[in-house]
């Protein structure tokens, strides 16, 4: 049994307190030259029923690519416009300057903290697109470690919020729906299956490429069932590790969950 602090400032102060203990090491990427290769994402929480706190992701539509997938509000950098916007972070009022290890970035990591500015002013620009995430309602609560993603190429930079005021969000046609996974069931060994994913090429009609197992999260609501699986489900299991100490059960002892995907899971998406 995990204990999940009860109040919103206890569990803000122990979320940046455990990961003050393990601060993320120097941002790899060049601004004058990476920048097309990163995407920084939110990895948002904020109170659910009862205040306890849920973790909020988005349901890719079926318009983008990886379409049905749950994911991190973020994306791409846009240089200009997010470089201005990384300058207003860093004044008095916005999330980066209420930040509590604010000033030991500035003094001791003074690269990394014009980088990180850069990075939540993407994921904040991307946050209010995608779902109208208010950009000055969220609590910066500190940088995870960097994820790289082999198949496309791309390291993701996630950046742990709370926003604790905001209940109604507003997808754009990126976004099926937003959902709401409690952080209670993230820490329950029951709530996690192994998917076995296989791919059909549907342009040849050739044979099924040979499954992958990878471990994944059932989230049920209302009657509907959503898998959280691939690189979000990593960033929330670095999340639980980090916060918690939790680890998940090991993929050979979970029941399994079978995952038909095609050539359109990866194809062009709808032009809007």
């Amino acid at each position: 049994m995990f204990d999940i602090p009860s109040s919103t400032a206890s569990f803000m102060r122990f979320v940046q307190d455990r990961f003050d203990r393990q601060p993320p090491e120097a941002f790899a990427f060049n601004e004058n030259g990476d920048l097309g290769k990163i995407s920084a994402v939110l990895f948002l929480l904020g109170p659910g029923i009862g205040g306890k706190p849920v973790l909020i992701l988005n349901k890719r539509s079926r318009h983008v690519r990886q379409p049905g997938d749950l994911c991190c509000p973020g994306g791409g950098v846009q240089p200009k416009l997010d470089s201005f916007l990384a300058r207003w972070l860093r004044l008095p009022a916005p999330p980066l300057s209420r930040w509590p290890k604010g000033f030991w970035w500035r003094r001791y990591r003074e690269k990394d903290w014009t980088k990180l500015a850069l990075l939540l002013a993407t994921a904040l620009r991307e946050g209010f697109e995608e779902m109208r995430l208010n950009p000055l309602g969220v609590r910066f609560l500190g940088p995870m470690a960097a994820q790289r993603l082999v198949m496309f190429r791309r390291t993701i930079y996630p950046l742990v919020g709370w926003v604790p005021r905001q209940r109604l969000f507003f997808p754009n046609w990126e976004v099926e729906k937003i959902v709401r996974i409690p952080l209670a069931s993230l820490l329950e060994a029951d709530n996690y299956a192994c998917c076995r994913i296989s791919f059909r090429d549907i342009t040849s009609c050739g044979p099924d490429i040979p499954y992958r197992d990878m471990p994944c999260f059932v989230h049920r609501d209302n009657g509907q069932r959503e898998l959280l699986w691939g690189a979000t489900y990593r960033l929330t299991e670095r999340f639980l590790g980090t916060v918690f100490d939790y680890r998940p059960p090991a993929v050979d002892t979970l029941p399994v969950v079978p995952i038909r995907l095609d050539n359109r899971y990866l194809g062009n998406p709808t032009v809007r």
